[in-house]
């Protein structure tokens, strides 16, 4: 089996992870892909708990037929949020799995601060994405939808609802726990 790895904040998760997802199991024979929510992110980002993560990337993957799903691997104890860390472990748990990295074009600048690269190359296949404005040589497929987390809790924080970015589901599971300023929903 051919697993595809999207890891991320997830804070929230939106449409561009669901386009990057599904651009990637249509076009590069795998068989899943995993989103995979930081359980601490590596360079001090705030983000909302975990468990909110998990829960709203669950209702992203419910978007899809069964070859979306979350793992809550990074919450194992020992894992600092390094992915180098996360894809030893996997590859030990999961030794008949083929691993696939998934990356945008916009994490590239950000390679020399990943703890031994290197090694995930060697442990997985690095997908590198074409994500809007952030052109770089041997990337896959077209340049993905201009949004982001940071753009969509700025809209949050502006009291605009980001129907339009964030999948109805997981918006509704936000709305629910009150996550990102949003007024809870009875």
């Amino acid at each position: 089996m051919q697993v595809a790895l999207l890891g991320g904040s997830f804070n929230p998760p939106h449409v561009g992870h669901l386009m990057a997802a599904t651009y990637v199991h249509a076009t590069q024979d795998v068989d899943e892909v995993w989103l995979m929510p930081s359980w601490q992110h590596p360079f001090g980002k705030q983000m909302e708990p975990f468990e909110h993560r998990v829960a709203m990337c669950d209702a992203l993957c419910a978007e899809t037929s069964g070859w979306l799903k979350t793992s809550r691997i990074e919450q194992e104890p020992g894992l600092s949020g390094r992915t180098v860390d996360t894809l030893t472990l996997l590859v030990a748990r999961h030794p008949d799995i083929r691993w696939s990295i998934i990356i945008g074009s916009d994490i590239l600048r950000d390679l020399p601060h990943w703890k031994d690269f290197h090694r995930i190359e060697e442990l997985s296949r690095v997908m590198v994405l074409n994500r809007a404005g952030y052109p770089a040589p041997n990337t896959l497929g077209p340049p993905l939808a201009e949004v982001s987390s940071t753009l969509i809790r700025d809209l949050l924080a502006r009291g605009e609802a980001p129907s339009d970015l964030v999948p109805a589901r997981a918006i509704a599971y936000a709305r629910e726990h009150g996550l990102y300023g949003l007024k809870r929903t009875p």
